[in-house]
């Protein structure tokens, strides 16, 4: 092979979501030159719509995914220490309904998931009964509700575990380009010759020994439109919409409600001053890029969780709404809440290997990067083993893996920070906070403030290290202070980014 014809990378991953991101960790940690390419921002689909949980999936033992779920719960318990900062545990409440699903089934359950999650821990306790007559979580209850179980999981950033990843990726020498669409792929015997386009329109060509496709709900379209390749897989695109309201409760525990259907709907804490309430599954067959809740999903919504609240929540305290389609493999389940959420890779060596990615759940990406990257690695002439599993995400490195002692020892060094800002800044990025406070000995130091508490220099942290473009990045995806922010606001903020950018 000539130099003139030498692959610019091993890899080539198209899709910036997590499965993207967490294959260039991967890839990039075991030696392998790798190009991630996202057409739009990191995590800007799928990734940043999640219910933002790290869990097992308690319902998916009423389906008997065994495997699905014992896996993602050791996945949990490792994503607690990787990224303490943006993962946390959390305890949830389900109120017992006994016409629903009987107190001997729920207690089978919560006891097998339980036992799927391991050694019980401080972090995570074990499943109870309790008496929602005195526990605190039944304070906002209907008067119904006078038994109910508890059990733990966790809370994750779920944009920021994507951008964590990409990071490291990029520390680690994979080359990450945002806002770079791949137009076209040509599949020689052993390379990959691929056309992207850049955020200024320009073209540009690169050659890989592999392409991945983790481009999730534009898996199969990718291979179809982009790849040209034949496949059997098919997808079944699963729109899951939440709403946002004012807090509805002043306790850290969330709920989890059954509803007459059989599903499940979440009511979480949510930053500080609301309360998340999701999911819906509805059957998707519009784009995958711009899904929208539908007023019939706010109805469900809200209805799903006045039927346990004592004040009714109505479409007019929405303050908020997301939607995302979930790219599950079409299993051929009747209803849209039955599909799974496993994954399969698919791999094409009919040529130079060609790596799709179906399904999976944010939970178990670092699980399926990590089979991704064995499956690859041998044909790509890397022997290294697996790596991900002990090694921290940036800004994880907190010591003992305790987030509330790093916050105190952060804030104590600096009287002159307000305290909500110094907790946003730890949970944000955890140890490479002190990158942005760093130079500063007083607020004033910080620079130009947009809105909410968001200065400069956390602006051009986000600019310089996470890919942030625009102000929706900012203020969405990097973080949630788009619920604090104003027009005037969001355009002041708009215009300094694009004037960095």
């Amino acid at each position: 092979m000539t130099e003139a014809e030498a692959p610019t990378a091993d890899l080539l991953i198209v899709g910036g979501g997590i499965n993207g991101a967490a294959i260039a960790r991967d890839a990039a940690g075991r030696g392998l030159s790798v190009v991630l390419c996202e057409r739009g921002d990191i995590a800007s689909h799928t990734s940043s719509a999640s219910t933002k949980l790290i869990h097992g999936g308690l319902r998916y033992l009423e389906q008997f995914e065994f495997a699905l779920v014992g896996k993602a719960l050791a996945e949990r318990k490792r994503l607690l220490r990787m990224a303490p900062h943006i993962i946390w545990p959390l305890r949830f409440v389900l109120p017992h309904q006994p016409h629903l699903r009987p107190a001997w089934m729920i207690r089978i359950g919560l006891f097998l998931y339980d036992r799927l999650g391991g050694r019980r821990s401080r972090e995570l306790p074990g499943s109870r009964s309790v008496n929602l007559r005195k526990h605190i979580a039944g304070r906002p209850l209907r008067e119904e509700f006078s038994r109910g179980f508890v059990y733990s999981d966790a809370w994750v950033q779920d944009a920021r575990l994507c951008v964590l990843n990409a990071m490291d990726a990029a520390e680690r020498g994979a080359q990450v380009w945002v806002r770079t669409a791949c137009i076209g792929a040509e599949r020689g015997a052993r390379h990959w010759q691929a056309q992207l386009r850049g955020p200024d329109g320009a073209l540009r060509q690169v050659r890989a020994r592999a392409l991945v496709n983790a481009t999730g709900p534009w898996a199969a379209s990718f291979l179809d439109q982009v790849a040209h390749v034949a496949h059997q897989r098919n997808l079944r695109l699963i729109k899951g919409s939440h709403i946002v309201v004012p807090r509805l409760f002043d306790h850290d525990h969330a709920y989890i409600f059954q509803q007459p259907d059989r599903r499940i709907v979440f009511a979480i804490p949510y930053e500080h001053d609301y309360t998340l309430i999701g999911t819906t599954d509805v059957d998707y067959r519009e784009d995958p890029s711009a899904p929208r809740i539908s007023t019939q999903e706010i109805d469900y919504l809200c209805a799903a969780a006045t039927r346990y609240f004592q004040r009714p929540v109505l479409a007019e305290d929405v303050v908020w709404t997301y939607s995302g389609v979930r790219p599950l493999l079409d299993d051929d389940s009747d209803k849209a809440s039955q599909v799974t959420r496993d994954y399969v890779l698919d791999l094409d060596r009919e040529g130079a290997p060609l790596l799709s990615v179906f399904g999976g759940k944010i939970t178990t990406a670092r699980k399926l990067a990590e089979e991704a990257c064995d499956t690859l690695a041998p044909l790509l002439d890397n022997r290294r083993g697996t790596w991900t599993g002990a090694s921290k995400l940036p800004g994880g490195d907190l010591p003992d893996a305790d987030f509330e002692a790093f916050f105190e020892d952060f804030s104590l060094r600096r009287p002159w920070l307000p305290d909500p800002l110094a907790y946003r800044l730890c949970r944000n990025y955890g140890s490479r906070a002190l990158r942005i406070v760093e130079s500063c000995v007083r607020l004033e130091d910080l620079g130009e403030r947009f809105g909410a508490d968001l200065y400069r220099a956390e602006v051009d942290y986000l600019i310089d290290f996470e890919w942030a473009r625009t102000a929706e990045d900012i203020l969405w995806r990097r973080s949630k202070l788009g619920l604090r922010f104003d027009a005037a606001g969001r355009e002041a903020l708009q215009r300094y980014v694009a004037q960095r950018t």
